[in-house]
């Protein structure tokens, strides 16, 4: 086999080249040239009228509809800002103007219950004095009471005292006498 792949008459190897030129590349040959020139102008004026007339304008006019609904959402955002500070100021300023109401409530209803307490301790303490003097009364009576109950209770046991160590009872008039000048002093 290694012969028929040999040079033989007739054949010739793959590597070989043909003697011959054939004609060169299209794009590089003289005579076609300038018919070439005058196709890649036709062609090119052409793709630029199609270009300019057609794609050109919906390419700008998409970019001209973007930009202005880009301005217009950037427009519309600002506006929905701006009413969301002016109602957050609004907000605050209510907040404000509520603990300031609160307080002042809470104030003049402290100062409510301050007068409300003062009257009643004040109340309290005419009661309490009413009492304390009814009191005082009461106990002066008893002490008085009781400071003539002493004296007749310091007389009877004077008699008694006296009877039992002298056997014989003093009568009731030196027994005083002798009580009254023991309570003065």
């Amino acid at each position: 086999m290694a012969e028929s792949h040999g040079n033989a008459k007739g054949t010739t190897a793959h590597t070989e080249a043909d003697g011959g030129h054939k004609a060169p590349f299209p794009p590089f040959q003289k005579d076609t040239f300038a018919s070439q020139l005058v196709s890649l102008l036709v062609a090119f004026v052409a793709l630029y009228l199609i270009v300019s007339r057609i794609a050109l304008p919906r390419v700008g006019s998409l970019l001209d509809e973007r930009q202005n609904k880009i301005e217009g959402d950037l427009a519309t955002a600002q506006k929905l800002r701006d009413e969301s500070d002016a109602a957050l100021k609004a907000h605050e300023s209510e907040l404000a103007s509520a603990r300031s109401r609160a307080q002042a409530i809470g104030a003049e209803t402290r100062e409510k219950l301050n007068a409300a307490s003062e009257a009643e301790r004040k109340t309290l303490e005419e009661r309490l004095s009413v009492k304390l003097a009814e009191a005082e009364k009461t106990i002066a009576a008893t002490r008085d009471a009781a400071m003539s109950k002493v004296r007749s209770i310091a007389s009877d046991a004077a008699i008694a005292i006296v009877q039992r160590l002298t056997g014989v009872a003093p009568d009731r008039r030196s027994a005083n006498k002798a009580v009254d000048a023991t309570l003065k002093g």
